[in-house]
């Protein structure tokens, strides 16, 4: 298996991990039920979910190409990104891995306000409103989503040069549970109780096994490319 199809993967992996994530899932299944209200036809809800989930992957797609974009363009910056992104990358999943395991916490500024009231000017009543809101929650980070995309996704994304690739795959990949509550939503809407409860369970193991993996993989990169060439000197 290749190097981009690994990053590729790994992109995906953060993507679903995101969108399992307590907080974020919570938000998906909130918005899928508020925009889907009204909605009589099943395939209006699922076509309502896609229009939901393009809208995420739209915000995670801006933020790539500008925050990747503009960074690999200051010729300097990409030069010392190039050369000493190994030696930030291990210290980086260890935070990462312990927001993960909650050996860290990390508060947010608090956005409620500022997204009940963009919400309330947004017409939930066909795609265009579904594709807002989808763009909304979407740069709505919590600490989860926040230490994935901009500790895991952000600098794999710089590794690799990739401002549109692997942000689109993680955006789709942060939305595909939502789909999925759209298509039960459009069958019954007691299967989402009972999706939601799997997922919480999936989601706490994946997060647990992520993290491990995480510290487990940044310990080498410490040891490997800050360690090694200290103790060889």
């Amino acid at each position: 298996m290749g190097e981009w199809s690994i990053m590729l993967m790994s992109a995906f992996w953060f993507g679903i991990l995101t969108s399992i994530s307590p907080c974020p899932l919570a938000t998906n299944v909130a918005a899928i039920s508020y925009i889907s209200k009204g909605v009589q036809s099943p395939s209006k809800v699922i076509f309502t979910g896609l229009a939901y989930t393009l809208g995420r992957m739209l915000s995670y797609l801006a933020l790539g190409v500008i925050l990747v974009g503009s960074l690999l363009s200051a010729v300097s910056l990409s030069v010392v990104l190039q050369k000493y992104m190994n030696l930030l990358l291990g210290p980086i999943l260890i935070l990462v891995g312990m927001f993960l395991l909650e050996l860290l916490t990390l508060r947010l500024p608090g956005k409620g306000d500022l997204i009940e009231t963009l919400k309330g000017k947004i017409n939930p009543q066909g795609y265009v409103g579904a594709l807002l809101l989808g763009v909304l929650f979407g740069l709505s980070f919590c600490p989860t989503s926040a230490a994935l995309f901009f500790g895991s996704l952000l600098p794999l994304a710089l590794e690799s040069q990739s401002s549109i690739a692997l942000p689109a795959i993680y955006g789709i990949a942060t939305g595909l549970p939502v789909l999925l509550f759209a298509i039960l939503l459009g069958i019954s809407a007691n299967k989402v109780a009972s999706a939601y409860n799997h997922l919480m369970t999936f989601e706490h193991w994946a997060r647990k096994i992520t993290g491990g993996v995480f510290i487990a993989i940044g310990l080498y990169y410490v040891w490997s490319n800050i360690f090694t060439p200290v103790l060889m000197m």
